[in-house]
């Protein structure tokens, strides 16, 4: 589709993690850059909200949570508010009448998605898992099209119609320069560290950077992008006052609970300590990042292990268990990389050998036909 055919309108629906959150907002993007109108269904209370306000398209809220895994009360009482999530988006759909739905997984697009089906208007799921999650298998049989970043995952879902493209990442991850994106955070030009333990943060990760933050910047002359997670920055800055007090004075040092702009985060880095979710990955191999992963050791079918695994067998990443990481072992894997330029190299140009960057355009592509 371009420009000028005909406007469409589309519902992007997905939400709390930015595994949900971040794919959702390519698409959107790219779906706005094209001349269609957007609407976004989200949760008020979660990070889609945040993340999308000054987007270019309107938001419209659904309140709906995680879905309890035992029966219980709390299980009828969330099955109450689901179905009041499905008659609000009927509503939704009713008003702003959709061509298409698009829904990225979780509990968040569940709603959008049921209303498209019972209303009889087309959706296209996209899943960034090897084990898609129960909203992408239990709505795959009536998607139009379902958008895969792994080919296994096509053997777990009810679909014949898959679209294997990879994640749908934003396109600045291709345009934008390292020296633009350094710039951009008022960093230098020198060796930087990232360290993200997804958009909810990961304590053993914040625990373990934290006894090494002022080696890296004294010792090492890096420079750190250390994002902790909302929940997590009292406790970080509480650690970090202990073993570093002066480090709100070290210019070395970015420390904050979360950035809007990942894109420039991940740009601005050489190197990144990272959980291991599929999203996250696509990034990293995105940014041609040296990444030393910690998989979250319970996530769903372990998928993130898998994923982590994965990584090293391409010597791309470094691997570590969540149990072993503390700072002696972070710094025994980083200082070859701060030492040894050629072994930061390779990791960082196998990584970029993984990337995917046509995604977005893949899947925008699709929905114009649907």
């Amino acid at each position: 589709m371009t420009l000028s055919d005909k406007k469409r309108t589309y519902f992007i629906t997905g939400g709390g993690t930015g595994g949900h959150i971040y794919p959702a907002i390519a698409i959107a993007d790219e779906l706005v850059e094209r001349g269609n109108d957007v609407f976004y269904v989200g949760n008020p209370s979660n990070l889609e909200f945040e993340i999308t306000s000054g987007k270019p398209y309107k938001f419209l809220p659904v309140n709906v949570h995680g879905m309890p895994r035992k029966a219980s009360l709390a299980l009828i009482k969330w099955m109450f508010e689901l179905g009041l999530a499905v008659i609000k988006s009927i509503g939704y759909i009713k008003k702003h009448k959709p061509d298409v739905i698009f829904g990225t997984g979780g509990y968040v697009s569940a709603p959008a998605l049921m209303a498209g089906k019972i209303v009889g208007i087309p959706y296209m799921l996209h899943d960034c898992d090897a084990n898609p999650g129960l909203v992408t298998r239990k709505l795959a049989p009536w998607a139009k099209c379902v958008s895969l970043a792994f080919e296994g995952a096509k053997s777990k879902i009810k679909n014949d119609n898959c679209l294997i493209c990879g994640n749908p990442i934003r396109k600045t991850f291709k345009t934008l320069t390292k020296q633009e994106a350094r710039t951009a955070l008022s960093l230098e030009d020198k060796i930087t560290i990232c360290v993200m333990g997804g958009s909810q943060g990961a304590r053993s990760i914040n625990s373990g950077v934290v006894e090494i933050l002022k080696k890296l910047s004294k010792d090492f002359g890096g420079q750190v992008i250390f994002q902790s997670g909302k929940k997590n920055f009292q406790r970080v800055i509480e650690q970090l006052i202990k073993v570093y007090p002066e480090y709100s004075e070290d210019k070395n040092l970015l420390v904050k609970p979360y950035f809007d702009d990942m894109v420039t985060v991940l740009k601005a880095s050489d190197i990144a300590i990272s959980r291991a979710g599929s999203l996250s990955l696509s990034e990293l191999c995105a940014s041609g990042i040296a990444s030393i992963l910690v998989p979250y050791p319970f996530a769903a079918a372990d998928h993130q292990r898998k994923n982590a695994k994965y990584m090293q067998e391409k010597n791309a990443s470094l691997y570590i268990e969540d149990d072993d990481v503390n700072g002696d072992a972070l710094m025994t894997l980083l200082t070859p990389l701060l030492n040894e330029v050629e072994t930061l190299k390779t990791l960082q140009n196998n990584a970029l050998l993984l990337a995917k960057y046509d995604a977005v355009s893949e899947i925008a592509d699709k929905l114009s036909t649907l």
